[in-house]
């Protein structure tokens, strides 16, 4: 088994060589707006997942499938050319899911900022359900109570000097 890093190396070799020979050695008008996005190699070195991207509709990216699929032996001839590996690795096409799930997710973004909009425009008219202090207290503010106005008669002391209002420990 090869070195994760070495994998990891001759992948980004691979998916430069790959995008190179789109544009220079293969000739066929389908794969024109290919873009090569990833590459990963498998560690024993034999087999490479190039993972790609074309816009278009359904048609236009089974097209540039196929056009990947009818060039891959080219593909895979520059890339023995191109690395410094005993065997050239096979190649797999796997058309790049991360366009479609960036707009998921950029789509969940816009709604979520819709519903927090929609929550603070709420908070900003709301009013409080009971009294706007509700910790209120019946006694007047002009009273301040200091540690005087308790007397040592109503606390109960214990033989240990603990005590409580109630004489309860």
């Amino acid at each position: 088994m090869a070195d994760p890093a070495r994998a990891a190396k001759l992948a980004q070799r691979i998916k430069v060589v790959v995008a190179e020979a789109l544009s220079r050695k293969v000739k066929d008008p389908r794969l024109e707006g290919i873009t090569v996005t990833d590459a990963r190699v498998t560690n024993d070195l034999q087999h490479a997942t190039v993972y790609y991207t074309v816009f278009g509709d359904q048609a236009v990216q089974a097209d540039a499938a196929k056009g990947l699929e009818k060039a891959k032996g080219v593909l895979r001839q520059e890339v023995g050319r191109n690395i410094t590996v005993r065997l050239t690795p096979s190649l797999e096409f796997v058309a790049d899911q991360i366009p479609v799930v960036a707009s998921n997710l950029e789509e969940l973004l816009r709604e979520a900022r819709k519903r927090d909009a929609e929550v603070a425009a709420l908070a900003a008219k709301a009013q409080h359900a009971g009294d706007a202090d509700p910790y209120k207290s019946d006694a007047s503010a002009d009273v301040d109570l200091d540690d005087d106005d308790f007397d040592e008669e109503d606390f109960d002391l214990d033989d240990d000097g603990n005590s409580d209002e109630d004489g309860h420990k």
